[in-house]
Order: C-alpha cells, then structure tokens, then sequence
C-alpha cells in the first residue's frame, strides 16, 4: 500500500492493509509529534485510502508507545512574519478535516498519549478504543496557548469538557471510557487486535450504506432533527437503487454472505 501511487515517499506513516481494513501508524519517532511534514503527509494517507476501493476501513494508531505527542513545539510560526498564523492554522485545520471528510470510518486505537493536537486527532476519528494505560490531555493552558474546545466538546460532556481544558489533567483510559469517550478500553496488547476486528466487521457491510452513515453524521451535527431526518431518508432512497443493496437483500434473503462491489 505505501507503494500506491501518491504514496511512495511517505517519511512519517506506515500502512498496513488486509481485509478490506488499512491500519495507519504515525511512525514519528521519538512521539509522533506533528509538524509540517506529518500534517502534509496524514492529508496524502487519508486523501489517497478516502480513493481506494480496496479499503472499507481505517485504524489509526501509533508506533512505539504514544499516539501523537501533539504540535511540535520547534515548528510553531513565526510571529514576525506576515500570515504565517493564518498558514499554519489551516494546515493544522487540514491534517484533521482530511480525517473527518475521509470517506471510510475510522477507528482511533489510542495507544498512548494522546495530548493535545494528538487528542484532537483521535477525537477527529469516528469511532474511538483506548488502551487502559493510555491517556488523553489537553496541555494548551500550561504553554499559555488555545485550542480544541470544540472538538472535545463532541465528544465530553459540559462540564467534562471544562475540567479536562482548564486544568490540563491527564484522563486514562479507564476515565474516557467511563465518561462514554472512548467506546472500548483493553489491556495494551489487546487494543490494535480489537479494533482492528471492529473495523473488519464494519468492512463486511454495504460499502455505499457505511459511507452514507459517515456522512449523515457529518452533516447532522449541526442540523435540525427534521432536516437532518429527511437529509437522512434522501440517501436511503439513493442507496435502494444501487447494485450492493440489492444484492445485501438478496444474500439475506437467500442466507448467504454478500459480494458486494463498491456500487
């Protein structure tokens, strides 16, 4: 897969693909920080897997024993020089958007530390499954900086959400879990094995009824409850008509597994 056109020359990922699952490590050694280079390289991996018919799922992780340290702190902007923030800003917008827009669902399996933009990344995931010694933070306050609020407001409640940005603690698996963040927490050695099997499972579904529920999610955030419904009748309707559920309706009928095509 890190041949495939696009992405030949990848310095900071490694893809894994079988079973219609891509697993993704950031391999940034010593922690996975992110600067240029991994911003512009994790918009290529999910760009180019977004486009890849072979792949139906994604796992997100990271090598060694953390999942991203955050921004590296050495590749910050220079506040001398005219739109330097403005640039960085959207790259740093870019290297999650290109998560949340990719195409096939995406597990974070979260490794280990997961602190600051390395939070946001997991928290930019759909779904996410967190070792039980790893932990997420949100270290803004203590470097005098901002960001995040709304990413961890999707997914922490209120007043949660409040404590884990203003004080900086650091939340273990166990406390994500409780606290309905995380979908799963395990033992480190069985994190990887786990979500990988959820993202085999979801990879056995209709392929174009998966992506339309990605989407709807999307979409529906921030609508209405009746627009977001009718929004959500529309692409029923749409998939009715196609090859796949057809043949989902079929395989049920005749009690046998689907092929399906991606159409």
């Amino acid at each position: 897969m890190s041949t495939r056109p696009g992405l030949e020359d990848l310095t900071v990922f490694r893809i894994e693909v079988a079973e219609g699952v891509a697993t993704v490590f950031m391999d940034r050694a010593p922690v996975n920080a992110q600067n240029g280079v991994f911003r512009e390289e994790v918009m290529r991996v999910f760009d180019v897997l977004h486009d890849s018919d072979e792949v139906r799922a994604i796992v997100l992780t990271g090598a060694g024993k953390t999942f991203s340290a955050g921004a590296d702190l050495r590749d910050r902007p220079d506040v001398t020089k005219r739109g330097a923030y403005p640039r960085h800003s959207r790259a740093v917008r870019g290297g999650f958007d290109c998560v949340m827009e990719c195409a096939k669902p995406v597990i974070a399996a979260v490794n280990g530390a997961a602190i600051g933009a390395g939070c946001v990344l997991a928290l930019v995931c759909d779904v996410v499954l967190v070792a039980e010694d790893a932990f997420m933070a949100m270290t803004e306050v203590d470097v005098g900086l901002a960001g995040g609020v709304k990413h961890v407001l999707r997914h922490f409640g209120q007043s949660d959400a409040r404590m884990f940005l203003m004080t900086a603690r650091r939340l273990h698996g166990p406390d994500l879990y409780r606290m309905n963040v995380a979908s799963g927490c395990y033992p480190k050695a069985e994190l990887l094995p786990a979500a990988q099997a959820m993202a085999r499972e979801i990879a056995g579904k209709v392929p174009l009824a998966v992506e339309a529920a990605k989407r709807a999610f999307t979409l529906n955030e921030y609508m209405p409850l009746h627009e977001g419904y009718v929004y959500e009748q529309t692409q029923t309707a749409a998939l009715a008509k196609t090859e796949d559920t057809k043949e989902a309706l079929a395989a049920f009928a005749e009690k046998r597994k689907p092929v399906f095509k991606g159409r």
